[in-house]
């Protein structure tokens, strides 16, 4: 057995004898990563290329792990039936042997609908009904989705080999028996030799990305489209089809690849500054990073039609193993109307039913300037013309309501754009850049593939590198300066309006990523708001590394206090700050707040913010407004905290605790942990209890005030979720 480190938390383990080669872990661009690891090689057969790879897949016993999806089977399992061939026939790919997937069976189950859901979207006329579709219509999506499926939809038992491994030891060939160890550890026998998998991330440690991307520095103009993904899931080198669309000073995104925050961060934003996401529909490459927009202390605003919002939260809900009801809480959603103009604060969008395997809608936005409208489309996951002439016309199982979809969808994405971004990643489900070669837009960009243009197609569009901005219009107004008032005012509520004006007229600047803004152990002279981008908390000694977004406040303490520094400050990428000199700042806050309480609280804050809970994404309002609510609790060594009596979040200040659910251990925490996680998401039902192991303090916080920020309620359900799988191993293994 050979095992191979593909990359942070992910192994292959190669067994020859069995003919079995298993990936350990499946994190978003898990495929890009082992294109680049040379893991998966092209081969030459007399019919064209195909290629080799793992034929096999652990997952981890988690879901999400620091805020990533763990277990996303939908690409390698994708390049298992079609670039290794294991499903079409007459391939020499094809031994007969189906994709093997092993783990849990509560992971295996959660794998099985996600991956049945991003096949096929929903799964029958009821479900497509209910989201205000009429009945002749869904019939014909029906129609569409069994015809892009060669007339049979296939559950994912009857396509994969599963192995489910809640105790004991299992044979997955002759000879290769496979044990789990611990949460997340698993053991590998074969004859003589052992190899243990361990797909636990540590303390900060993140799954890598693929994709390196320079670092940019953009404008918030008035009306702009950025361009960030021109590939599609094979490309190991480029992001997925995605934009950002600037209005007003707001930031929307279009769809939500894997790594998006890497994105994000390498433009210079936050994901704190996102305004909202538009979707287009739930494959991965447009899917996989919708954990990551949870990764903000409020919702950001979710916007699709009912008819893909359905298909998008059925499939997250599946892969998580979470009710339907948890998307809702992460969003803020806001339900669009199919063919029709939907006013967003002025930017209008209009999405058009897509005629593809899953719910997909096209967009098209305008905004009313001089002359008339500008206006930009974005065509993700369009099927080529020769496919819809086959699907809506050829077909003698459709009639009427298939000419009727083909004329006016053919129609709406060959009307002239400012800019028009097209999928011409070709075969069954893409388009094709031919398809447009007449058309009249003002600007046409081909993306969606995973290699260069050709001649032909270069001839129709355009390339677009990473941070490209096309500005369609642009701004006369400091729409920064705008984002700065508004963090002052949420900070300081009570303060006047001509002291906020006061510290906005302060030096506002830009700094490049790697600045270093603080330095550890040394004083600094003034006080910097965060207006836009990523800052970095850095502690060496410890290896502690928290990203602070848009909004926070560093040097506070220093200039109310005189306390020196114990972290540096660096940016993560571009940040624009203002920058208020610490006599000023002290003035400021002795005229519109009692001192004494504003260095307690922000002491507290400052304790917050160096927890696991509350140190990444969190801003100085939210985390202000959390300390002045915390109530201190002192425990003695041995007292045991029945949180079901508390029904509050506890965490801990200062001792250790072990953690009971019922009477079997599963965790112990120490300072800046937490525990009663499940009075958040369960009223009244707790089973966790915890035992003192000296004497301590714990801060007790309201449920309550922790149902708003999704990042922190995504935290407690990993932190949750690992818990209770501990709880199951123990049960197990004790026989209870």
């Amino acid at each position: 057995m050979e095992k191979i480190e593909v990359g942070t938390g992910v192994w292959l383990l190669d067994v020859p004898e069995t003919g079995l080669r298993i990936l350990c872990g499946c994190p978003p661009d898990v495929v890009k990563l082992l294109m680049k690891r040379g893991m998966i090689r092209a081969k030459q057969w007399d019919q064209g290329i195909w290629e080799d790879g793992p034929n096999a897949i652990l997952l981890s016993d988690l879901p999400v792990q620091e805020g990533k999806f763990a277990n996303l089977i939908e690409f390698p399992i994708l390049q298992m039936f079609y670039r290794q061939g294991m499903i079409i026939p007459g391939h020499p790919g094809n031994t007969g042997i189906k994709p093997v997937v092993i783990g849990l069976s509560t992971q295996i189950n959660a794998v099985c609908e996600y991956l049945f859901r991003g096949t096929y979207g929903l799964a029958n006329r009821e479900e497509i009904i209910e989201c205000n579709i009429q009945k002749d219509f869904a019939d014909e999506i029906l129609a569409l989705k069994l015809a892009f499926a060669f007339n049979k939809i296939r559950n994912s038992d009857d396509i994969l080999e599963l192995h489910p491994l809640d105790s004991g030891e299992r044979e997955i060939r002759e000879g290769l028996r496979v044990r789990r160890v611990a949460v997340n550890r698993y053991a590998f026998n074969y004859g003589n030799e052992s190899v243990e998998i361990d797909l636990n991330l540590l303390a900060n440690q993140q799954y890598a990305s693929p994709i390196k991307l320079e670092y940019h520095k953009i404008k918030r103009e008035y009306f702009s489209i950025i361009h960030i993904g021109e590939g599609d899931g094979w490309d190991p080198h480029r992001p997925c089809m995605s934009s950002l669309v600037t209005f007003q000073g707001k930031i929307y995104l279009i769809d939500t690849g894997p790594n998006i925050l890497d994105s994000l961060t390498a433009l210079g934003i936050s994901v704190n500054e996102i305004e909202g996401i538009f979707h287009t529909h739930a494959h991965d490459d447009h899917f996989a990073g919708l954990t990551s927009l949870a990764r903000t202390d409020h919702k950001i605003k979710y916007y699709a039609t009912k008819l893909v919002r359905a298909s998008v939260m059925k499939k997250l809900t599946s892969l998580m193993s979470v009710p339907e009801k948890r998307f809702m809480r992460s969003f803020e959603v806001h339900d669009l109307r199919h063919d029709i103009w939907n006013n967003i604060d002025g930017l209008e969008v209009m999405p058009v039913f897509s005629p593809h395997p899953v719910e997909t809608n096209v967009l098209f936005f305008r905004t009313m300037w001089e002359n008339g409208y500008k206006t930009y489309a974005h065509l993700a996951d369009i099927a080529s013309k020769t496919v819809l002439d086959r699907l809506l016309l050829k077909e003698t199982n459709h009639g009427e309501i298939s000419e009727k979809l083909h004329r006016q969808f053919t129609a709406k994405i060959a009307q002239g754009q400012d800019i028009k971004k097209i999928d011409i990643g070709g075969g069954m489900i893409h388009g094709e850049a031919a398809d447009f070669a007449k058309d009249k837009s003002g600007k046409i960009v081909l993306a969606h593939i995973g290699r260069d243009l050709t001649n032909e197609e270069k001839e129709i569009g355009s390339n677009a590198s990473f941070g490209m901005e096309d500005v369609l219009i642009p701004s006369t107004h400091n729409f920064i300066r705008d984002k700065a008032r508004t963090y002052l005012r949420s900070y300081f509520p009570g303060a006047a309006e001509n002291d906020i004006t006061m510290l906005l007229n302060c030096q506002m600047q830009t700094k490049n990523m790697g600045y270093i803004i603080q330095k550890r152990d040394a004083p600094i002279d003034s006080v910097y708001l965060i207006i836009t981008g990523v800052v970095e908390m850095v502690r060496a000694n410890t290896d502690e590394v928290n990203m602070l977004s848009a909004g926070t406040l560093i040097g506070e303490s220093h200039a109310l206090g005189d306390e020196v520094p114990e972290r540096t400050y660096r940016a993560r990428s571009y940040i624009n700050v203002l920058i208020i000199p610490n006599p000023l700042y002290v003035a400021f806050v002795q005229r519109n707040a009692a001192i004494a309480d504003v260095r307690r609280n922000c002491e507290t804050a400052f304790f917050l913010q160096m927890t696991p809970l509350f140190g990444e994404m969190v801003s100085s309002p939210i985390l202000r407004a959390i300390a002045v609510s915390l109530v201190s609790h002192p425990v003695k060594k041995g007292e045991g905290i029945d949180n079901l009596k508390l029904q509050s979040l506890c965490i801990i200040r200062t001792g250790s605790f072990d953690l009971f659910i019922e009477d079997i251990p599963v965790d112990r925490i120490g300072v800046g942990d937490f525990f009663g996680e499940e009075c958040v998401f369960y009223s009244g039902a707790s089973l966790m209890s915890a035992r003192a192991r000296e004497d301590g303090e714990c801060y007790l916080l309201r449920v309550e005030l922790l149902r708003d920020i999704p990042i922190v309620e995504w935290k407690m359900l990993e932190v949750y979720d690992r818990r209770l799988v501990a709880y199951g191993k123990r049960m197990s293994t004790t026989g209870k």
